[in-house]
């Protein structure tokens, strides 16, 4: 008698040969509907001439797009929880998508503790009560590609951080990644006169890293090193890893107690502080201090650096240290682009759009302009992509307004290997937007970006000693 058919084990498997196709159809669909809503409402917008009028009609479709792109990115999951935390800036999107997006920072769903069981023990050889004397079931947070649960060694008074990659979740994000490839060509075809093909490639190979933790425990103990050994004191913290604990798909780390920087705000009013007093704001400015020393040297005195700072990777701990966590993206930035990088940092500190074309140049970025003022509008766009600082009278990026400086000069080719700098300054502008300061990191970067150009033999007077101590003093 022939075995009986298992239906259960057949739509299962239907299931998850077909899961991509139906992620695919979601994507388009709702990128389509929301892609059509903008299109259709600046029809109808510009035909109202009142201005007052035309701003409330803008925050509509905002609120009305900013729940659309939600749902997507809550109900995809995987990938586009990191698409989540790309857009959903305060200097970049609209303050209806940013006040939406943020709460989807750590979201993700949670692994049943069983299948993080199984992973765990495969990975580190042993069972879980061998080796630890107490493993929180809930886990702290939950992101796209793996999640942490809080444990405590057999032995040890400490407690410990164990991260886990979620399964299964690889061949998901790869087909989100080349679904996003596709969108990019087409608005970059339309709409945005960037080269958003390139930045979607880079994306693909940086996250295509992140599944392998051996990669990551390595690239934290090296930055970990470098911060620690260039300083008295590490401008951040950063966790400790336990060597003989680390395997590609889970490792074990040092525990972080801190709060978490979204968090910032309801501490400081919880503990009685006035947010809008000198106490809170000096706490601010030490935070990002501290967050923008260690970019400068991580970027352009090593080359080496972490690329992932979302408010969901930076914890505030005592005497409101930094705690940097998350090196799933980093990047190793070729010595050329280091060195052609410092020099458009210079570039912009100093106002010089002159230098900044040249460094543009150098650094492989086509641009194609036809605009009035071509080199005041050239040096704006320098400053949009790569400070932290908005141009005067810029208070939001609008790569679709006629006036944005993307419309105005487009961007052709852009090196794949610059997205992860262009990425982080954006970051870490909207973090300096959410702690309510607006500063040039190009400025406090000088001294850093002048040593690394002087010791490359490109600079033949170093200022860096009389510029350094007003290192910070600009901060407002």
């Amino acid at each position: 008698m022939p075995p009986l058919l298992d239906f259960q084990d057949i739509q299962e498997k239907l299931s998850t040969q077909f899961r991509p196709w139906q992620r695919s159809f979601q994507f388009w669909v709702r990128a389509a509907d929301i892609y059509t809503g903008y299109k259709v409402f600046q029809l109808r917008v510009s035909l109202v001439k009142d201005e007052e009028k035309q701003e409330a009609m803008w925050e509509g479709q905002h609120e009305l797009a900013a729940e659309k792109i939600y749902a997507m990115c809550s109900d995809l999951g995987g990938f586009f929880l990191k698409v989540a935390q790309i857009i959903g800036k305060p200097d970049l999107a609209p303050a209806a998508w940013v006040r939406r997006l943020v709460t989807l920072y750590d979201r993700a769903p949670a692994t049943p503790f069983d299948a993080v069981k199984l992973v765990l023990e495969q990975e580190l050889g042993r069972s879980i009560e061998d080796i630890f004397e107490r493993f929180d079931v809930e886990p702290l947070g939950s992101a796209s590609i793996a999640q942490v649960h809080q444990a405590r060694l057999k032995g040890d008074k400490s407690d410990v951080v164990v991260k886990v990659q979620h399964p299964g979740v690889q061949d998901l994000m790869m087909t989100d990644i080349h679904n996003l490839q596709a969108f990019a060509l087409y608005m970059q075809k339309t709409d945005i006169k960037f080269d958003l093909f390139s930045v979607t490639k880079e994306m693909e190979k940086q996250i295509g890293y992140e599944f392998d933790f051996t990669r990551e425990a390595n690239a934290m103990e090296r930055i970990r090193q470098f911060l620690y050994e260039n300083n008295k004191t590490s401008p951040v913290l950063v966790p400790r890893v336990l060597k003989d604990m680390v395997s590609r798909r889970a490792f074990v780390m040092e525990y972080m107690d801190g709060i978490p920087i979204l968090n910032l705000g309801d501490e400081i009013a919880k503990r009685g502080i006035n947010p809008g007093g000198k106490i809170a704001a000096a706490a601010k400015q030490n935070i990002l201090k501290s967050l923008t020393l260690a970019y400068g040297q991580m970027i352009l005195k090593s080359g080496f650096f972490h690329a992932d700072p979302h408010p969901g990777n930076i914890l505030i701990c005592k005497g409101s240290k930094v705690a940097l966590l998350d090196y799933g993206q980093v990047k190793d930035l070729p010595d050329k682009l280091r060195l052609g990088y410092a020099n458009l940092v210079l570039a912009i500190a100093d106002g010089d759009p002159i230098r900044a074309a040249e460094s543009y140049r150098e650094l492989g970025i086509d641009t194609l302009s036809k605009c009035e003022n071509e080199m005041q509008e050239f040096f704006r766009l320098a400053q949009t992509m790569f400070d932290t600082k908005l141009p005067p009278g810029v208070a939001m990026l609008q790569p679709f307004s006629e006036g944005s400086s993307i419309k105005k000069i487009s961007v052709e080719t852009f090196p794949e290997e610059l997205y992860s700098v262009l990425r982080t300054v954006h970051l870490l502008r909207g973090l300096s937007v959410g702690l309510g300061i607006n500063y040039s990191c190009a400025e406090q970067w000088r001294p850093i970006a002048e040593e690394a150009l002087y010791l490359a033999g490109r600079l033949k007077d170093l200022k860096t000693k009389r510029r350094r101590q007003s290192f910070f003093r600009r901060l407002p």
